[in-house]
């Protein structure tokens, strides 16, 4: 059973690291989508970089062990704000996207909320409550 548990474990790792990678390519090279969602935002352009660059971060650290919690914990919080934009001045669909940035944001808000309550025990703060 622990190696099942280990495959899924690594499966959400790669799956939501690979969400938060792949669309830096839109933040990092000003694809109209990206500049359209930050304009529309009032954080064109310094949001969708500083986003970019977090997502960068937390997308690398979900994939050392060591470190998991704290991507996702920084992918939790990032994804939250996506989740907010979306359900306040976005949409769910944006640009006629079919809802795919949003079903995206909701992947990777679950699989960030998966990771950290596997990782519970190596959070600082979390840990002296658990002992």
């Amino acid at each position: 059973m622990k190696i099942v548990n280990t495959y899924f474990i690594w499966a959400v790792r790669i799956l939501t690291s690979l969400i938060l990678l792949q669309t830096l390519y839109f933040k990092f090279t000003a694809q109209p989508e990206s500049v359209y969602i930050f304009s529309k935002l009032g954080l064109e352009p310094y949001g969708r970089i500083g986003s970019g660059i977090a997502e960068l971060i937390a997308g690398i650290l979900i994939l050392i062990p060591r470190y998991t919690w704290i991507g996702a914990g920084m992918a939790l919080c990032v994804i939250s704000g996506a989740i907010v934009a979306h359900l306040t001045n976005l949409g769910i669909e944006v640009l006629g996207d079919g809802g795919q940035l949003f079903l995206y944001a909701l992947i990777v808000f679950v699989g960030s909320i998966i990771l950290l309550y596997h990782h519970r025990k190596q959070i600082p703060f979390i840990n002296k409550i658990l002992r």
